[in-house]
């Protein structure tokens, strides 16, 4: 039996049940107009204080996808990607780093929504954080940027993801 998707019948609601991590991706470019709409929609996550930590990259140079590629064992899905968005946490703008990163969490969501309600594919990688100095490195960014997630734009190349869910009841740990 398929698990049940969400049940409000909202748009957004639709979309956070719909939207899927996509890894594969046809060769079509992703217009910088539509990136600049989805960056947007990840600058209005909610963080504390405002403080808005949250600081992007974009890399649209095929040999730079390449070399951040080789820092990762999911390679094909960063050289395939339209773009890739390297998400950095500001130390500087920071005040809390456990807020600050629920914050970020929040930015990166938005951003795979908004990239689903435009009909991009997208993907968070976190497993690049192993190399997250040579990811800086190679993009010549200062030390007060840390890097939070990858990720990769680019128009699906087939929507056959499929993805289930825990039943609520299991996920429930405490209700009066």
């Amino acid at each position: 039996m398929p698990t049940p998707t969400c049940s409000c019948s909202s748009e957004i609601c639709k979309a956070i049940s719909e939207r899927r991590s996509v890894r594969h991706f046809l060769d079509t470019p992703v217009q910088r107009e539509l990136l600049m709409e989805i960056l947007q929609a990840a600058a209005w996550a909610p963080s504390g204080l405002n403080n808005q930590p949250w600081r992007f990259a974009i890399v649209w140079d095929g040999e730079l996808k390449e070399k951040l590629a080789a820092l990762t064992r999911y390679a094909n899905t960063l050289k395939a990607a339209a773009v890739l968005i390297p998400v950095f946490m500001d130390l500087d703008s920071g005040y809390d780093r456990l807020k600050d990163s629920q914050a970020i969490g929040a930015s990166i969501q938005n951003l795979l929504l908004a990239a689903h309600a435009h009909g991009l594919g997208a993907v968070w990688i976190g497993e690049i954080l192993k190399n997250a100095g040579q990811v800086r490195t190679l993009l010549q960014l200062p030390e007060r940027l840390e890097l939070m997630a990858v990720v990769a734009v680019g128009h699906p190349a087939h929507g056959q993801q499929s993805s289930h869910r825990r039943p609520l009841e299991e996920l429930i740990v405490f209700e009066r």
